[in-house]
């Protein structure tokens, strides 16, 4: 394990309103420029219109079902074997699963033009909470690469 992986890990501090580890992980990844503070204030409106949209839930529950909704079990990984490159589906391990989850919810948020960040944000929250939405498309189509090519996995016996 590297040692910047294990300091991050070490020293993450939760965030100051729901107390939670994941949400400050998730903050970093969407800080640009290192302006954390831009990145909180997108982050709690986010939250405060997954709030009014959906009242009947808490805002953090939301927020980490759609974490989880949009977590991928199975990526590909492309190997050489004999001259020839493989597609080779192999597990996604836990933190990759969690880091994987943020970029795509990240991205997806970005790509939506037109308004705030934090109303994109707050959208593709509730998408993939209720499993719909474009990261969550990232996950179905990842999972569809590996079924395709699960002819493959036996070649996943060496590291990558």
């Amino acid at each position: 394990m590297a040692l910047a992986y294990r300091s991050t890990e070490i020293f993450l501090q939760p965030d100051i309103k729901y107390k939670s580890k994941l949400v400050s992980k998730f903050v970093n990844g969407l800080m640009r420029k290192g302006k954390k503070s831009v990145a909180e204030k997108v982050f709690y409106e986010a939250m405060g219109v997954i709030g009014e949209k959906i009242s009947d839930v808490e805002p953090l529950e939301i927020f980490e079902t759609a974490v989880n909704n949009v977590k991928p079990l199975v990526e590909v990984r492309s190997k050489r074997v004999g001259g020839a490159t493989y597609q080779v589906p192999i597990e996604v391990p836990k933190k990759r699963q969690v880091s994987l989850a943020f970029r795509w919810i990240v991205n997806a948020a970005k790509a939506k033009k037109g308004r705030p960040m934090f109303q994109r944000l707050a959208d593709e929250l509730v998408d993939a909470y209720k499993k719909q939405g474009a990261a969550i498309t990232q996950r179905e189509n990842t999972h569809k690469m590996a079924e395709a090519n699960k002819a493959f996995a036996h070649f996943a016996w060496s590291k990558f």
